[in-house]
């Protein structure tokens, strides 16, 4: 039998991780492919005989938006030790239709159901946790690249992983990698690397070996292997979290626990024009503030001490906004506001004390009500609170992600609909002497659109003043219903009215300002409709300010811009920076003139403020 190892890209063109092991764990083959017809290619000579071959890709996808149950349900055990899945949804291109997983398999022979006796198998595995298992680990070693980690960092902590790979050799079911010259060749270059694309060609081959060896850990013991969801929703499958494992401290203190569920905005408090809905996953990690007169009762200490520290938090939170609210700028992506919200004392105190069958509902009110600190972000139409999720999910650590609009469609009625997240900062970022006062946060974040926001800020402001008599309650119940299938409807109306106008733009004629010699915002976004027809509309403010920026390189005009940009291969630069979202078209732009310019593009006065990031996106397009 042979054990196959896929660590497949989820883009088409990105390099894929393969490796095989023969029937005494041998290292029999290592390789980076690119298509789907050279992975074929690859695998050739191991289509005929038995083989179990795990594969870092989703297999089965069949929900539009948020997480699959099975990622949830891993997050849970392994969020907190930085582990948890990437969310997998029909929304994203990639798994609009058949998942690249499941095409490759069924190109390979194999049956990838999960409960399969057949000599011809594929299972969905994911490295990550495998590691913390496998490996003992406290938490992920941080060799994904990821902002924030220089090469340095990604360098030692992909040694230390091929060094835990190496030592499987004396592992029970054991796996030899060191006899193999490509392995060899490829632990050569992890330790003399001098680019970080050098490592990223590397960190594939090292997935693909440790996806092979867990397909040989299941067939050894499959009693220590767990299977998170099943075949109709999607599953992952992977060696089970040892009991009482606890993750390693974080720097200052206890780091975010697996995410939970959300609640709607209809409990939120009422704190505010920024008042964000309750989340109910992970510690907040408070400090320990000093108490004049202790209470006995642990209630009250927890309120105590949430009082004590909740100056702090409304600075935190602050913060929060601005780091997200940059992150939206960076990335060109198109919103409405971004607003936050320090929980009040008093709804505090209200959740602290609330209890289930009689008992209390959190044992830890200080570590487990992690709706601390809120944030919302309004966006225009239904894409961009996607876009504005992957996002998320790419910058940091995503917790949590529960789609409200979702499970109420699921449940046949229209209702409240909101994307809830739960997000902490990145382990790579928490050095960021700027972000210090982040590390070991939670951010609660709701993401809506503006009618989805309406609907929710007046049907909480109606219902919860308590004076909706009870003999007309049925009438309104079925209004709100009524008008939130009619704001469903706007909202798609207004994201085909969007498509329509992006669509029709290029067409239009530029309108030229003699007393401006910079391009027009409109006119702008016209032209970059046209150039990057798959990018979704930046803010209005974005466009102008690149304009801002074409003029200090020259650029005054669209015919100009065109043949500039003629040479650029857009495809390209995406593919290097590596993408889990949709970038705006300003963001687009953007990197095409510093592909263009290069230090030049840097040094422009109006990218002062962000010169050390361009510099570490230019390093990126250089690799």
């Amino acid at each position: 039998m042979h054990y196959v190892g896929i660590d497949l890209a989820w883009g088409e063109r990105s390099p894929t991780g393969v490796a095989v092991l023969d029937a005494g764990g041998q290292l029999v083959h290592l390789s980076a492919e690119t298509t789907d017809e050279s992975i074929l290619t690859a695998l050739a000579p191991y289509r005929d005989g038995p083989v179990l071959a795990g594969i870092d890709a989703p297999l089965v996808v069949t929900n539009a938006t948020g997480n699959r149950p099975c990622e949830a349900a891993l997050n849970r055990d392994f969020a907190a030790f930085d582990a948890g899945a990437h969310p997998a949804n029909t929304g994203k291109p990639e798994f609009a239709g058949t998942p690249r997983g499941a095409r490759l398999a069924k190109a390979l022979g194999l049956d990838i159901n999960p409960a399969s006796g057949r000599e011809r198998r594929g299972i969905e595995v994911y490295p990550h946790p495998a590691t913390v298992v496998l490996f003992g680990l406290g938490r992920t070693l941080k060799y994904k690249q990821r902002g924030g980690r220089d090469l340095t960092q990604l360098r030692e902590a992909l040694q230390t992983l091929v060094d835990h790979v190496e030592a499987l050799a004396g592992a029970e079911p054991a796996m030899v990698v060191t006899e193999h010259a490509g392995w060899r060749e490829l632990a050569t270059a992890v330790r003399t690397a001098t680019r970080k694309s050098q490592l990223r060609v590397a960190e594939d081959q090292v997935d693909a070996v440790l996806c092979a060896y867990v397909a040989r850990f299941a067939v050894a013991h499959p009693e220590r292997m767990t299977t998170y969801g099943d075949l109709a929703t999607g599953y992952i499958i992977t060696p089970t979290l040892p009991e009482g494992r606890v993750p390693t401290p974080r720097a200052s203190a206890v780091g975010p626990a697996a995410a939970g569920e959300a609640e709607p905005a209809a409990a939120s408090e009422a704190a505010g024009p920024a008042a964000a809905s309750e989340t109910d996953a992970g510690p907040a990690t408070p400090s320990s503030p000093t108490v004049a007169q202790p209470a006995t009762d642990p209630v009250q200490r927890a309120v105590q001490a949430y009082a004590a520290q909740r100056p702090e938090l409304e600075r935190t939170t602050a913060q929060y906004v601005t780091l997200i609210t940059g992150l939206l700028d960076d990335a060109g992506i198109n919103y409405h506001a971004v607003t936050g919200r320090t929980k009040s004392v008093a709804s505090f105190a209200g959740k602290a004390a609330r209890t289930v069958d009689g008992r209390p509902a959190f044992s830890d009110p200080l570590r487990e009500i992690t709706d601390q600190i809120g944030l919302r972000i309004v966006t225009y139409v239904l894409s961009d609170v996607q876009a504005v999720v992957e996002l998320l999910a790419d910058q940091l650590v995503m917790l949590g992600d529960r789609d409200m609009g979702l499970e109420t469609a699921q449940e046949g009625r229209f209702g409240y609909a909101s994307r809830h997240v739960l997000v902490a900062l990145d382990a790579g970022r928490s050095g960021e002497p700027e972000l210090a006062r982040l590390r070991d946060r939670t951010a609660s974040v709701q993401v809506r659109t503006v009618l989805q926001h309406a609907w929710a800020e007046f049907e909480h402001d109606i219902r919860y003043k308590g004076s909706i008599p009870e003999k007309v309650a049925p009438d309104l119940d079925r209004r709100f219903t009524l008008a939130a299938g009619l704001l469903d409807l706007a909202d798609r109306e207004f994201s085909t009215i969007r498509d329509r106008l992006q669509e029709s733009m290029p067409d239009q004629e530029p309108q030229s300002d003699e007393t401006d010699p910079r391009i027009s915002a409109q006119d702008l976004a016209a032209f970059l409709a046209g150039r990057f027809t798959d990018a979704g509309w930046s803010r209005t403010d974005h466009y102008a300010w690149v304009s801002g920026l074409l003029l200090e390189l020259g650029v005054t005009s669209l015919l100009e811009l065109g043949e500039l940009l003629r040479p650029v291969d857009s495809a390209v630069i995406s593919e290097r920076m590596g993408y889990r979202y949709a970038p705006g078209a300003v963001r687009r732009l953007d990197d095409a003139l510093l592909g263009v310019f290069g230090d030049r593009y840097v040094q422009l006065h109006g990218n002062a403020r962000r010169r050390d990031a361009l510099r570490a996106r230019l390093a990126k397009l250089r690799d």
